[in-house]
C-alpha cells in the first residue's frame, strides 16, 4: 500500500457511506491504475491510465456513459461511448496538446493485443481526456511519447500514487499544487455488496472559494502562496466507476451526480472550465453484453431499480468530493516554466 497521507489522516471524513479497502478507484475489482511521469527541467506531465478490465476491453466492452459539465475541453471518444453506450477502450489522461499522440498510442497498444489474441480489429474507440497544465509545464514541447503510453498502462496496478503524478504532475487545483486523487464507497444493496469509486485529474477553482467540509480554507490561507485569481478556469476529468448493474442511461445519470462534490470543494463551474465525467461498470452481464456483437440479436440484462439510484448518487457526489481533496493534499510543492511555482496545501493548512 503507498504510504500517503490523505485527506481522512487530516481527520476530515467526507459523507456519510461506507469506504473501500483502499479507499480508491480500484477498489472496484478488475479496475486498476498506472502512470508515467515526466518532471525534468520545465517538462512537468504525464499519462494516467484506467485500465477498467483485466481483458481485452475492446472484445469485453463494458455499458459506459460520459456528461459534459462544461465543455471547454479537448476529450477524444466520447460521442461514440455517448451514442452507443459502451466502452471499449482504456481511459487515458493527459495534457492538453498531448492527447492526440496519446490516442494515436492507444490505437497501436489496441492493435498489437488484438493482433496477439488473433482478433480483428479495423475500428477502435479510443478513450482521452486532459487538462491544461502550461502554468507548469512547457506544454508547446509535447514530450510524450507512444513509449510513456505503453509504460504507463503496464505499471497500471490496484494501488497507485495520487498527486502530481501521471497526469497530474503539472497540474493546478484551487490555486494551489492539484493533481491525481481517488475514493471509492461500498453500497449494500439486498445483501449484496457493491463499489463505486472515482479517480480525477484535479486543474481548477479559484484558493479564495476552496472549501474542506464546509470550512472556508481558501480564504485562511495567507501571503503570495497561491494564485489569487477570481477566475474559476482549468479543468476536471472525472472518471467514475462501478460494478452495479446499470444501464449506460442510468451511467449518465450517477455522472452527474459528480458536479455535486466539485461544487462542495468550491467550484462554481466557470466559463475557461473543462469539466467532463465518464462512467463505466464492470457488472458482469454488461461486460458480456457485448462481448459477441452478431451472436443474439436479442439480449437480456440485469439492471438495478430506478429508486435504488439515490444512494448511487450520493455516493458518487461523495466519492467526487474526497477524490478532489485527495488531489490537493497528496500533492506537492511543484516549480516548472518560467519559474512558476504551485505550493502545496498541506505545507499551509493545519500545520
Amino acid at each position: 500500500m503507498t504510504t500517503q497521507k490523505r485527506i481522512e489522516d487530516y481527520g476530515i471524513n467526507i459523507g456519510r457511506l461506507p469506504k473501500g479497502i483502499r479507499n480508491k478507484i480500484t477498489d472496484v475489482p478488475g479496475v486498476k491504475v498506472g502512470h508515467y511521469t515526466l518532471d525534468e527541467g520545465d517538462v512537468k506531465t504525464g499519462i494516467t491510465a484506467i485500465m477498467p478490465t483485466p481483458h481485452n476491453i475492446f472484445v469485453h466492452k463494458l455499458i459506459a456513459a460520459s456528461h459534459v459539465i462544461n465543455g471547454y475541453g479537448k476529450t477524444i471518444g466520447l460521442v461514440q461511448v455517448d451514442e452507443l453506450g459502451m466502452l471499449e477502450s482504456p481511459i487515458l489522461l493527459t495534457n492538453t496538446l498531448c492527447v492526440s499522440r496519446v490516442a494515436d498510442a492507444l490505437v497501436s497498444f489496441t492493435l498489437e493485443r488484438c493482433q496477439l489474441e488473433d482478433v480483428p480489429c479495423l475500428s477502435f474507440n479510443p478513450v482521452v481526456g486532459e487538462c491544461n497544465d502550461s502554468y507548469l509545464n512547457a506544454i508547446n514541447n509535447r514530450a510524450i511519447t507512444h513509449e510513456h503510453v505503453f509504460e504507463a498502462i503496464a505499471q497500471a496496478d490496484s494501488d497507485f500514487l495520487e498527486g502530481d503524478v501521471g497526469a497530474g504532475k503539472g497540474m493546478s487545483c484551487h490555486g494551489l499544487k492539484g493533481g491525481i486523487g481517488s475514493a471509492s464507497r461500498m453500497l449494500n444493496i439486498e445483501a449484496e455488496v457493491f463499489t463505486l469509486g472515482a479517480l480525477v485529474l484535479a486543474n481548477y477553482g479559484t484558493l479564495a472559494d476552496l472549501t474542506i467540509d464546509g470550512e472556508k480554507v481558501g480564504a485562511t490561507i495567507k501571503g503570495d502562496v497561491a494564485s489569487r485569481s477570481e477566475v474559476d478556469k482549468g479543468s476536471i476529468i472525472i472518471v467514475l466507476a462501478t460494478d452495479l448493474p446499470l444501464s449506460d442511461r442510468q451511467l449518465k445519470r450517477v455522472c452527474k451526480r459528480a458536479v455535486v462534490g466539485m461544487a462542495r470543494v468550491g467550484s462554481y463551474i466557470g466559463h475557461g472550465s473543462g469539466d467532463v465525467v465518464i462512467g463505466f461498470t464492470t457488472y458482469s452481464n454488461a461486460a458480456s453484453t457485448f462481448e459477441n456483437l452478431e451472436s443474439k440479436s436479442l439480449r437480456q440484462m440485469n439492471q438495478l431499480e430506478e429508486a435504488l439510484l439515490e444512494t448511487v448518487f450520493r455516493a458518487a457526489a461523495e466519492v467526487t468530493e474526497e477524490s478532489i481533496l485527495n488531489a490537493l493534499i497528496t500533492a506537492n510543492e511543484t516549480s516548472g516554466v518560467q519559474g512558476h511555482t504551485r505550493y502545496a496545501l498541506k505545507d499551509f493548512w493545519r500545520i
